[in-house]
């Protein structure tokens, strides 16, 4: 039993690099968090990447440290540099998951066809910063600008400035109002309206007044 408690927290702390990775990612990003399974293999490949950046850092210390010994590797450092890669590492994925910069390559030469959105619909509206008509219950339809929108279509709310109610050719203002929250449960179906000099300069202030 001492055994295996001693394999199983020395698994555990080769296996941390890579479980910090995936949680600076998933912390950053909309992906939904896989089952344990996956996430313990998730981890053990971000563990492959972390060690073998380390290996290259130490390798480049000892290499340095020849000529100018002011630096002493030990078992510290290997841990401490472990946990900055994985964060940096962690940050870095998140960085082209969220930007589609990589997918938008392999879409241009062939190889996939797929993005790096965790969905049709948070891609939908992060590509689409614009006004949205919201069809609801009872084939009512609300107008406004998305000021905030959930990651997933099963879960989360919209928050609409600027919002009005169409009824018909009829544009009905809520006054009054600053803002309106909508569950998303509660939409049918999204439109996004063509984006015209109006949108574009409305869309530039929401980017310039986004932290």
């Amino acid at each position: 039993m001492e055994t295996f408690a001693k394999d199983f927290v020395t698994l555990l702390q080769y296996l941390l690099p890579g479980f910090v990775a995936a949680w600076v990612f998933y912390s950053f990003t909309s992906f939904p968090k896989p089952s344990q399974f996956e996430r313990v293999v998730q981890a053990l490949i971000f563990t492959i990447f972390v060690q073998a950046l380390v290996y290259i850092i130490k390798r480049i210390f000892f290499f340095v440290g020849k000529k100018w010994p002011v630096f002493i590797w030990n078992t510290h450092s290997d841990i401490i540099w472990s946990i900055i890669l994985a964060i940096l590492l962690g940050i870095l994925f998140s960085y082209f998951a969220n930007n589609d910069k990589i997918h938008k390559k392999l879409r241009d030469w062939g190889i996939t066809r797929e993005t790096s959105y965790p969905s049709e619909w948070f891609g939908a509206f992060l590509q689409n910063i614009t006004y949205v008509v919201l069809h609801l219950d009872g084939e009512r339809r609300l107008y406004g600008w998305p000021k905030e929108w959930p990651s997933e279509p099963e879960k989360g709310h919209f928050v609409l400035i600027q919002a009005s109610w169409l009824d018909e050719d009829k544009d009905i203002p809520i006054t009054g109002v600053d803002s309106i929250m909508v569950d998303v449960k509660e939409v049918k179906m999204v439109e996004f309206m063509e984006k015209t000099w109006e949108v574009q300069n409305e869309q530039e202030k929401f980017k310039s007044t986004t932290p």
